[in-house]
């Protein structure tokens, strides 16, 4: 391998992570020289226009074919652009959520941190669409999940954030180290971090034992990646954390990261162990584990969706939700169908735009009450038709009702489970459990629509939350109206 100097590298294809970057070192210098009476949503509007100006910066990339530099660590391709765009788009619907929200319990006097580091996450799972090595995506993951684990508990001076926090840290930590473990098998076996050296070696192992320690690889590392999913039975901190964390952050997590992990499970799980024929007669490993993939998507859907239907904090019941949602992309990666790439990645749009616009109405919502029951959504409609509406057509999406990106979502994940070898068993759980989850989702529409209302004082949408619900509406009725413009653009990628 020949030595470049760092000017022979095409470093364009990085201009998207150089502007959160340097934004990010913007926002640091004037949060700490500005002064202290100077409202810090400056900060934020500032952070919206970096995650603007990166979303260009890609846009005019998108002819870019596809290209590696820093000797193959990173790499520029359909598939970093596009879910590139989602995490951009998706971090900036959540920064119109911040900017509105109404500080309390000590976070103002933290505002100005949140943003940057809200940023520093984000280049993390930017870093990780695009890594080409077991180590950059490592140190994305890493990058993700401890600026993650501060932004949970920055409400230092509340109790419920405190114990999200430390929630989050164990049950990070134990997955970070099984996911480690798993790391390193898979270089002892290839010495190469290399995710195509990787793929290359181990498509020609045949040898017994390696298949043993090569299947225990798979297993250590789809478990570590699973604590980040929040898939059962390793979602124990998600509730905890969804509840204790500011809103914006419980949509961060929810959303961003949430599309994080499945990028990272896709690099390594797909690029690397689809083509490992370990016993010499052409399976993938993937397919020798598929049983437990199934198992822990069905376990996922239903644990989920039975779960929520006991719940009475909205943050909690969209929890056990997003525990749910991510059973379902579990089942298009058990599957393996042709569209695998084109399904997670739109059922993943659906899902950020109706979720982000659900949480903006909850923010609104829980700061006017000053409570997250389901209760206290009782009587929406006659004190804000608007938000009613709005938070009813999210929550049919949400639950697949056709007419809607989330239904659209479930349909290509469903007629993907009958791609080569059907399954059935699965596809009929996903049908049970989307079912199931109809009456938690009504059981909120039933409080804004059918209950009186405690209170008869109206809302007052601040800009950015109708910014958000414009978005998430209008997206999740055209993806689901017209989905066909979705695979367009992605095509164009």
């Amino acid at each position: 391998m020949s030595l470049k100097t760092l000017s022979e590298f095409n470093w364009s294809v990085m201009t998207p992570e150089f502007i959160i970057l340097g934004v990010i070192a913007l926002l640091t210098l004037l949060d700490l020289f500005l002064p202290k009476r100077l409202d810090r949503r400056i900060l934020g509007w500032l952070s919206i226009a970096g995650i603007f100006a990166a979303i260009v910066a890609l846009f005019g990339l998108l002819g870019t074919e596809p290209t590696t530099i820093l000797y193959d660590t990173f790499t520029f391709d359909t598939f970093g652009k596009s879910f590139k765009l989602l995490l951009l788009a998706g971090a900036g619907l959540v920064l119109f959520l911040a900017v509105s929200y109404d500080a309390k319990d000590g976070l103002e006097e933290y505002r100005g941190e949140f943003y940057y580091l809200f940023l520093t996450a984000l280049l993390g799972a930017m870093f990780m669409t695009s890594s080409g090595d077991l180590i950059t995506l490592f140190i994305g993951l890493e990058l993700l999940s401890i600026s993650s684990y501060i932004l949970a508990g920055i409400k230092k001076h509340n109790l419920e954030s405190n114990e999200s926090a430390m929630k989050y840290v164990i049950n990070g930590g134990i997955s970070t180290a099984i996911t480690l473990f798993g790391m390193s098998y898979v270089y002892g076996l290839t010495g190469s971090t290399n995710l195509a050296e990787i793929a290359n070696k181990l498509s020609a192992v045949v040898d017994g034992q390696q298949a043993y320690l090569l299947g225990l690889a798979f297993l250590l590392i789809f478990v570590g990646l699973s604590f980040k999913l929040a898939s059962a039975p390793f979602h124990m901190w998600a509730p905890d954390v969804y509840q204790g964390a500011p809103t914006p952050v419980t949509a961060f997590l929810s959303v961003v990261s949430k599309t994080a992990g499945f990028v990272i499970v896709i690099r390594i799980l797909i690029s690397v162990f689809y083509n490992a024929a370990p016993s010499g007669d052409g399976s993938s490993i993937l397919f020798k584990m598929h049983d437990y993939m199934a198992f822990l998507a069905a376990a996922t859907m239903i644990i989920g969706n039975v779960v929520a239907l006991k719940q009475t904090n909205i943050k909690r019941m969209f929890a056990y939700s997003s525990i749910a949602h991510a059973g379902y992309l579990l089942v298009a990666l058990t599957t393996m169908s042709a569209n695998l790439i084109f399904s997670v990645w739109f059922y993943l749009l659906a899902y950020m735009l109706m979720n982000l616009g659900a949480f903006a109405v909850i923010q609104v919502v829980t700061e006017k009450t000053g409570s997250a029951k389901i209760a206290d959504f009782a009587g929406l409609y006659r004190r804000s038709p608007v938000l009613a509406v709005t938070m009813g057509i999210l929550l049919v999406s949400l639950a697949g009702f056709p007419g809607t990106a989330g239904f659209i979502g479930k349909l290509n994940i469903f007629v993907g489970a009958f791609y080569g070898e059907p399954h059935y068993v699965l596809a009929s759980i996903m049908i049970a459990a989307t079912v199931v989850s109809y009456f938690y989702y009504f059981g909120v529409m039933t409080q804004m629509f059918f209950r009186p209302a405690r209170d008869e004082s109206k809302f007052n949408l601040p800009f950015a939350i109708i910014v958000v619900l414009i978005v998430a509406v209008v997206g999740s009725v055209l993806f689901g109206v017209a989905p066909n413009i979705a695979l367009d653009f992605l095509n164009k990628m």
